[in-house]
Parts: C-alpha cells; structure tokens; sequence
C-alpha cells in the first residue's frame, strides 16, 4: 500500500538557485509512495509587485534561504529507499495546480533570446483568475493556465559538486518543459543512493522557447508518485503522456540538442518494438514532431513528440 505524504512550503525543505547531491534528505520515502509539495516563483525581490499581497511563506523564504547560482527556488531532496546509482526514478506528474494570485513575467538584462533588441528592461504581474483558470494580462488578454514545474530533477552526481540551478542536464533539472505538466510520466537517471528527488520553479503557462526568459513565474503545488525502476537502463531523461512518447534533447548548440532528441526517440523506439534503428528513424521522419523546449537556459532545448498510437 503506498503512503501519501505533504512537504510543508517552508525554507528547511527548499534549496534556492542550486541542485547538489550533499543536501540533507528532508523526507524518506519507499517505492510508489505518493509526494505533494510546493513551489515559489523564480527571482528574488526586485520581481514582487507594489500593489499585490506575497504570501507569507515566499516572503520568508525570500527573507532567510541563502541564494546559489540561480533564482529558482526547488523542495527537496525526497529520498527514495532501495534507490542506486544506474536505476530509474519513474514520475508520474499526478497534479498541478497554480497557488498563488498572480506571477510576473520580465524582460532582464542580456537574457532571454533576443538581449540586444529588448533592452527597456520590465517586470509585469499578471493577475490569476483560478474561478476561470486564466491569467490576465496588463493589456488585458486573457491566457489559459497549464502549469507545470520548470524543475524536476534527481540529484547530480557526487562528482559535480554544486550545480548551479538554470542549466539542465542529465539529472533533468530546469528543462521547462510545458510537456511535463499533470498526466506526464517523467524518467530520471538516478546517481546517488535515495535518488533524491527535486521538483520546483513554478510556472502558469509557457510558450515553446520561452523567449524572453521567463514564463508566467508563479507559485505551484504538484503531486508526484515516486517509483523506482530497477528495470530500466537510462542515462538521460525520457517522458511520456497517454498519447505520446516524449524524447528530450539539452545543449549549448540546437542543433546538438536536435540531434540528442532524435537519437533518444530512435532509442526508445527500439526498445519497445522489434523496429530496426532504420525503421525507427523513418518513422521519426514522418511522425515525429521536434519543437523548441526553450532557449534561455544555457543548454537550449528540443523535444520530439511521437504518437503512441504509431507503435
């Protein structure tokens, strides 16, 4: 019988702008337990608005967490008992749900992908009408919400020491992937004894690119069954939906990152049908759809979509 557990939104269960595998475990788990935890926006003070209440618990992580490389905040690590280096950590994204009142989306300083065209740098705060499930622009339009967490993660390698928190890599990280939003299975390498499972940067809603860096930066609460998958050889993230196989691409060069998520799809292909690689690349030509994860977070990204149906 699996346990549920809730993680409290406080700062002894975050870390903020760092992923590190030396990090204490605030919270043991066995495989198929269920996880709820919650998140804060991206940034630090100077992205609050004037005219908007903060809720308590941002405003004291924001006031006593120290900060790492990076302006996300993450909960975590969650061990996951039996869990070893060279197994999977299998997560089943149960739930999203927005819990703040706004979020705020900004144009900063040599970031984003067009830094010398924007330079009358802005912070917006769009409002969340949760009755309606839209956020509302300043100009007025309205966007439908689909969270999701920009950050899912195990922890890196012990041999990486401290990774500062925007760039994604092997053990997922800040991939902002709107894909991986509730419904998704996401599978994660695991390098460390308990897995240590990360998850965090909330976001309303995204664009493919995330062009000027940021989505709409709001506080989320998820709910993840964590199990672990001893039969499963992996060496970098790999998702799917109930309708779609999803292959993950991360590098500095798009093209690169391009190339990784094809060869990922062909992969997995294989492994799940007595396809050649030929066959699988075909049908990878005809079927399957690459799309710009983002391009803002140092290693860009490419995910390739194919239909399960297909298979």
């Amino acid at each position: 019988m699996s346990r549920r557990f809730e993680i409290p939104s406080t700062p002894e269960n975050m870390v903020w702008g760092y992923l590190d595998s030396s990090t204490p475990p605030i919270l043991e788990v066995s495989s198929g337990d269920v996880v709820t935890l919650h998140s804060f926006p991206a940034g630090g003070k100077e992205t609050l608005p004037d005219n908007l209440p903060v809720p308590e618990d941002y405003a004291l992580a924001l006031d006593t967490l120290p900060q790492g490389a990076g302006p996300h905040f993450i909960t975590g690590p969650v061990f996951v008992k039996d869990a070893r280096p060279g197994d999977v950590l299998q997560v089943d994204i149960l739930d999203v749900k927005v819990r703040q009142d706004w979020g705020f989306v900004s144009i900063l300083p040599l970031l984003g992908t067009l830094p010398d065209d924007f330079t009358d740098y802005e912070t917006i705060h769009p409002v969340v009408d949760h009755a309606r499930n839209v956020c509302v622009m300043p100009w007025g339009t309205e966007i439908p919400l689909d969270p999701f967490f920009g950050i899912i993660a195990t922890a890196p390698p012990p041999a990486w020491g401290r990774c500062g928190s925007p760039v994604p890599r092997a053990f997922g990280g800040n991939m902002d992937n709107k894909e991986l939003r509730a419904g998704t299975t996401l599978y994660l390498p695991v390098f460390n004894e308990g897995a240590l499972f990360f998850a965090g940067d909330g976001h309303g809603v995204q664009g493919d690119g995330e062009v000027c860096i940021t989505a709409l930066e709001t506080g989320v609460t998820g709910t993840f069954r964590l199990t672990l998958r001893k039969d499963m050889e992996l060496d970098w993230p790999f998702a799917e939906s109930a309708t779609h196989l999803i292959s993950i691409g991360l590098d500095e060069d798009l093209d690169d990152a391009a190339k990784q998520a094809t060869r990922q799809m062909v992969k997995h292909i294989c492994e799940r049908t007595n396809l050649s690689r030929n066959q699988a690349y075909m049908l990878c030509s005809l079927a399957g759809n690459l799309r710009v994860t983002q391009l803002v977070d140092g290693n860009k990204g490419i995910h390739m979509m194919l239909p399960k149906s297909l298979l």
